[in-house]
């Protein structure tokens, strides 16, 4: 039975590290099927796909790799999928983001061999890689240091997504007054502020409302908002209106960041958030999505 494993290892750039590095396989019966080089200003750092012998391990797999005289990052046994074209790869991520922008996180972090959720104290250091959408901040991490190739392209899926957002975003702000001059003036509705909330009112009905929640006893600088538009009256600006003063309110009552947690399918959460023109860190997990924003800058709406 073979197995597959994922190696990174860097050494300073010079003639002939590769050629030593496949003789040293060579001689162990370890065959490359794959090599993906990320060259630097005086070192380069190369991702290889070897194939073993069942019964190999991890530390079996380093030692090749530092015999030939290489820093050896990583080694992970990976499946057949490791095999996978890599422009290939980003081109399918890019594609399954750009479907659905909110899987940015989760995408990126597959693309990457990385994980969205920072190590708990007291397990190994994670390098990490930060992108930004829009005004949403993205992180994520993993054991082997980023190179500079990796976070070039990083930063250019971030800026393809925050385009096509962009344009997302201004379309919704024509489809959104042309509906209100079909609808009438008098389709345009009232925020109204009650308590701990924000209603969004029309001809007397509620058709949103954003509710800042109680302070976590283990965190009182936070708090959750509960935000919902009906169904009739999305994608016309009132989501992004009450998150906005839901944010000025909960400022208001002492906040210094808000939480909004949703389905991690929730296609309307990363451009609400732009479009309200504030900054937040998205994360996710599983199926669930939450985006932290800090408000402790905005003025409060009461």
């Amino acid at each position: 039975m073979t197995m597959l494993w994922r190696v990174r290892a860097s050494l300073p750039d010079r003639p002939g590290a590769l050629a030593s590095l496949a003789q040293r396989c060579a001689e162990a019966g370890v065959d490359i099927r794959r090599v993906q080089v990320f060259p630097g200003n005086e070192e380069v750092t190369d991702e290889l796909v070897l194939a073993t012998t069942d019964g190999w391990s991890a530390d079996g797999v380093a030692e090749i790799i530092t015999s030939a005289g290489w820093h050896h990052l990583t080694a992970q046994e990976v499946t057949s999928d490791a095999l996978l074209d890599q422009p290939t790869r980003y081109v399918q991520a890019a594609r399954s983001i750009l479907a659905r922008p909110t899987s940015f996180p989760e995408v990126v972090a597959q693309l990457f061999d990385a994980e969205t959720e920072p190590h708990a104290d007291g397990e190994p250091p994670l390098d990490m890689m930060e992108m930004t959408v829009g005004d949403v901040q993205v992180q994520v991490r993993r054991l082997a240091p980023f190179t500079d190739t990796e976070r070039r392209r990083g930063l250019a899926m971030a800026d393809l997504v925050s385009d096509v957002l962009q344009r997302s975003k201004e379309t919704a702000a024509i489809a959104s007054s042309t509906s209100h001059r079909r609808l009438g003036s008098g389709a345009t509705p009232a925020y109204l502020p009650d308590g701990d909330s924000i209603s969004a009112v029309v001809d007397g009905a509620v058709v949103g409302l954003a509710t800042v929640q109680e302070p976590d006893a283990e965190d009182p600088g936070t708090r959750h908002v509960a935000l919902r538009v009906d169904a009739g009256w999305q994608r016309r600006g009132i989501g992004t209106r009450l998150l906005t003063d839901a944010s000025r309110l909960a400022r208001g009552l002492g906040a210094e960041e808000i939480v909004l947690t949703t389905r991690s399918d929730n296609q309307a959460v990363l451009p609400m958030v732009l479009a309200a023109g504030l900054r937040g860190r998205i994360r996710m997990a599983g199926d669930v999505l939450t985006v932290r924003v800090p408000v402790r800058d905005l003025k409060p709406l009461l």
